[in-house]
């Protein structure tokens, strides 16, 4: 996951701070009147408003569709008919799940994903009925279906009265004189029996009567906002992917992200070795084969031969040293992440400053990606960044691992340009890891890391 990366975020400031907050100023911005005095004309107050007051029909249908065929379903049981009635329930309330899903984005803004579909093994009535049964997102909209009518109910009640009576006796000054004119009543009638009647008619009451329909018109989009929260946690929760399906289906990219990282890895070992290395030894060979043919009528020529394939093995060696040092350095497994980065940072092309404080060691194989993320990070600063310094810390915060490499270069590195950072940002998240980047133009840019400590 690639996200823009805050300044305050550091070996110092903890994991858990993420700036993550609205900003108060430029949330209120442009706007004259408080968002208390606002909110009853607002267009978001207004959709959630009607959002309730669909809800009561809506759920009526849908309690009414849901009860009667898995009752009759459920009665049916007993014959052949049951099971596919059920089926069809389910998969109407699967559809209907849908309807609402659709209804909560437009009016309430809340965007809910598909959930899973259904899965069969092989085509047909059957299985179709089948997966229908045992799909836990048939059931869960089920549960929906049931669920919403008496909320509905609820919310319907207390969103209208709280709205009319608001708007009601906000009014009231305007049309009170209906009472005196065709009702025979001063106004509204607080108190009556046999002695005494108490009616809201003079401009004191009527004032008031209007202030206290004011503070109600000001709570009700509020109250109706709370009362949608709870509509947005049931179609989140009930109609939306559950959270093991989610997990699997991020789990299955994950395990592809890994299976072409490994594949591209391979291939490039043995780019590298075809190119490199084994072109070497096969010249090392054909050399040293001359060599002995000319052994016996041209010693010189073939001690100069023997020479320049001494040179042919140091260069292979040294090749295939740094192929094995980009496969896994032993300088990692034998003394940790110090020292391994300490050793990429001595071939930079720029000066690296390395900080690492880690009182153990973690996990192998988080140990392996924390190394090749600083190797590819510290090879984009040599190549792209023009900067003249860097800097490397790495340390551990609660059960996470993070890194943070910064550079004084040109910035505007951008991981959604198919760099590098991408496929950096791809093998993290492989491990439940994050690649955090803040890289404005002019610079510094600052990419932060972080890492499951798994130890």
């Amino acid at each position: 996951m690639a996200t823009e990366y805050g300044q305050g975020y550091g070996p110092h400031s903890g994991a858990g701070h993420r700036g993550t907050g609205w900003d108060a100023g430029a949330a209120g911005g442009g706007h004259r009147l408080p968002a208390g005095l606002r909110a009853p004309f607002e267009a978001r107050s207004l959709r959630e408003f009607g959002y309730v007051l669909l809800g009561l029909p809506i759920g009526i249908a849908l309690f009414t569709y849901a009860v009667t065929m898995v009752s009759l379903g459920a009665g049916l049981l007993v014959t052949f008919l049951g099971v596919p009635v059920l089926a069809a329930a389910l998969a109407g309330c699967r559809g209907l799940g849908a309807l609402e899903r659709a209804r909560a984005r437009g009016l309430l803004g809340l965007r809910v994903a598909e959930p899973q579909p259904l899965r069969m093994r092989k085509p047909g009535p059957m299985a179709w009925m089948g997966a229908v049964l045992k799909s836990g997102t048939s059931w869960r909209a089920l549960l929906y279906a049931v669920l919403q009518f008496p909320w509905a109910v609820f919310s319907f009640t207390v969103a209208v009265t709280f709205w009319t009576l608001g708007w009601g006796l906000l009014t009231y000054p305007l049309w009170f004189w209906v009472f005196p004119a065709y009702a025979g009543e001063g106004g509204i009638q607080l108190y009556g029996d046999e002695h005494h009647r108490i009616y809201l008619d003079n401009p004191f009451e009527i004032t008031t009567t209007a202030l206290v329909g004011l503070l109600f018109t000001l709570a009700s989009p509020w109250i109706v906002r709370a009362l949608t929260t709870v509509d947005r946690l049931m179609v989140h929760g009930l109609l939306g992917p559950s959270r093991l399906s989610a997990r699997v289906v991020e789990l299955e990219s994950d395990r592809g992200v890994v299976v072409d990282t490994a594949a591209a890895d391979l291939r490039r070992i043995e780019r590298d070795l075809h190119d490199g290395a084994q072109a070497r030894l096969v010249n090392l060979a054909m050399g040293l084969g001359l060599a002995k043919e000319k052994l016996t009528e041209d010693p010189r020529a073939a001690a100069r031969m023997v020479d320049e394939a001494h040179g042919e093995v140091k260069t292979a060696l040294r090749e295939l040293r740094d192929l094995a040092r980009g496969i896994h350095p032993a300088v990692l497994t034998d003394r940790g992440l110090d020292a391994a980065l300490s050793a990429v940072a001595s071939r930079c092309t720029v000066p690296v400053q390395v900080e690492v404080d880690l009182a153990e060691r973690p996990a192998p194989a988080i140990e392996g990606i924390a190394y090749f993320t600083v190797s590819e990070l510290l090879q984009n600063i040599s190549k792209h960044s023009g900067a003249t310094s860097a800097t490397v810390d790495v340390w551990r915060s609660d059960d996470r691992l993070m890194l943070q490499v910064v550079d004084d270069g040109a910035g505007g590195a951008d991981v959604t340009k198919g760099s590098g950072l991408a496929g950096l940002t791809e093998r993290l998240d492989a491990v439940d890891g994050i690649l955090l980047v803040d890289s404005p133009a002019g610079g510094p840019t600052r990419v932060t890391a972080e890492l499951p400590w798994r130890g």
